[in-house]
């Protein structure tokens, strides 16, 4: 009976419904590992399926997205991934390159052993990413990243303008075709988080900026849309 009783809940939780959080971070986590290309329809039935939601539930999710610029919903046509504009991205760096030297001045006047040690785990993660050649996880951890950096600097203003800026960037990386190798070196992540530790504000934020300036020169002006397969994608 109880063998019986474990395997109808791991059936029950297999078939569960999704919170409207669960599905949009799932979402969120797809475009920033490139699996979700901009342009990509994001069909209301489609997702409601793949995640056993309601299409009001679904709805809430896109709406969310579109608020945070993630995804771009067109009357008469549904919803779709986000495609930045060249201009769009210009501004997304524009405000980056404000946001982020204010983030590292108030992370350094913060840190301690415990944010120092979550930064090494982070840049541990990132290291074995590349040692392992997993595309994806290099992608999603460059971005989360920055969003550390916020997050530990412990204003929840700017932690939430990184996650979006950061899932912006990442969009705007594969719009335009930026090879990760190029747009996101191996060790500016690492000098970055040494100038933090040592106290070092100007060479830190001269390192962001840099750092920056690296991703947004790798850009290519060469879009294109795909039809994704979401049962794929979010099987």
């Amino acid at each position: 009976m109880a063998k019986k009783s474990l395997l109808n809940a791991a059936a029950a939780d297999s078939v569960r419904e999704h919170s409207v959080d669960d599905i949009a971070e799932k979402i969120s986590a797809a475009i920033l590992e490139h699996r979700l290309a901009p342009g990509t329809k994001l069909g209301e039935d489609r997702l409601a399926t793949i995640f056993n939601a309601s299409r009001a539930k679904i709805r809430e999710v896109l709406a969310r997205l579109a608020h945070e610029q993630i995804v771009e919903l067109i009357p008469q046509r549904g919803a779709f991934v986000a495609k930045p504009t060249i201009e769009q991205a210009q501004d997304v760096f524009e405000a980056r390159r404000l946001i982020e030297p204010g983030v590292l001045r108030r992370l350094i006047a913060t840190i301690d052993d415990v944010k120092q040690q979550r930064l090494r785990r982070h840049l541990d993660q990132e290291e074995d990413a590349r040692r392992r050649k997993d595309t994806r996880a290099i992608v999603r951890l460059s971005g989360e990243f920055h969003v550390l950096l916020a997050e530990l600097a412990g204003n929840s203003a700017l932690a939430r303008a990184m996650r979006e800026l950061s899932t912006l960037t990442c969009l705007i990386i594969s719009l335009y075709d930026a090879p990760t190798a190029t747009s996101c070196r191996a060790d500016e992540h690492e000098q970055i988080v040494d100038a933090v530790k040592r106290g070092d504000i100007k060479k830190a934020e001269a390192l962001m900026l840099d750092h920056l300036d690296h991703i947004q020169k790798s850009l290519k002006l060469d879009a294109e849309s795909n039809d994704a397969d979401l049962e794929s994608i979010f099987g």
